[in-house]
């Protein structure tokens, strides 16, 4: 039989993948023209070396030598003023105590000699107690208050605690703290008058005599008596307070003597 070409058949069979002859068989890529780096054609980017960086480097330097040695002499005039201060008695205290709210200066471990620092920790005792016995008196006068027994007894008994335990830091502690420091008999005098008022008063609020102070202001023996009849509540607190007054009293007379001996055989 005789084929009927296909009409559509004039293409000759090529190979897209064949080569002609003497040719490379790798492709090549195109070549694009060198454009120069930048982000445009025309405006591109540059930046500017200053020639005179040294310079500013050096007076930089300068400044920074010039600052330095401005500190150094502030430093020893600083250094200067606190030793004139320290020959001249004056210390400078740095506030740590107590530690959750710093609010006097207080180190006996590094700044009371060994031989004296059991007797500073009973004085330090001592103070503590005159806080804990005016405190517990607001609180005992307070529940007299509310069960009737005046305002005017809770005022008195809240100025005592606000005169009395800075006072006694200021007219006695601090004496005696400074007098073991710096073994100063005028100091050793001072806290020897003032300590003997505060033994005096410690005696009398645990009396608590009703013509020496206004009603139940203090609670010492007889107004815890008084109290017993009316409340047992509050004959109770002062009864208390009573008995912490009554041990201040003790311990005071105890460091007075303790802090005698030692003046006289440290003299």
């Amino acid at each position: 039989m005789k084929r009927v070409p296909d009409p559509f058949d004039d293409e000759e069979d090529v190979n897209p993948f064949a080569t002609a002859a003497g040719t490379d068989s790798k492709p090549r890529l195109p070549t694009l023209p060198s454009q120069p780096l930048g982000f445009g054609n025309k405006h591109d980017a540059t930046v500017n070396v200053p020639l005179d960086a040294r310079n500013d480097i050096k007076k930089t330097e300068r400044e920074l030598a010039a600052w330095e040695e401005e500190l150094k002499k502030r430093e020893k005039d600083i250094q200067r003023r606190e030793d004139v201060m320290t020959r001249a008695g004056v210390m400078i205290e740095e506030k740590n105590w107590p530690p959750f709210f710093p609010i006097i200066h207080h180190d006996i471990v590094k700044e009371i000699p060994i031989h004296a620092q059991r007797l500073q920790y009973l004085a330090f005792a001592s103070w503590l107690g005159i806080v804990l016995c005016l405190l517990w008196n607001v609180i005992a006068v307070f529940v007299c208050w509310i069960k009737g027994g005046g305002v005017k007894i809770f005022f008195l008994a809240t100025i005592y605690a606000m005169l009395g335990c800075p006072l006694s830091y200021v007219l006695w502690y601090k004496p005696l703290y400074n007098a073991m420091r710096t073994d100063s008999a005028v100091k050793f005098g001072w806290f020897f008058l003032c300590y003997l008022i505060h033994t005096g008063f410690c005696t009398l609020a645990a009396i608590a005599p009703p013509i020496v102070f206004q009603g139940k202001s203090l609670t010492g023996i007889l107004a815890a008596i008084d109290t017993f009849s009316d409340h047992v509540l509050v004959g109770i607190f002062y009864l208390i307070g009573s008995g912490f007054f009554c041990l201040e009293t003790l311990i005071s007379l105890w460091v007075l003597q303790k802090v005698y001996m030692y003046f006289r055989g440290h003299k």
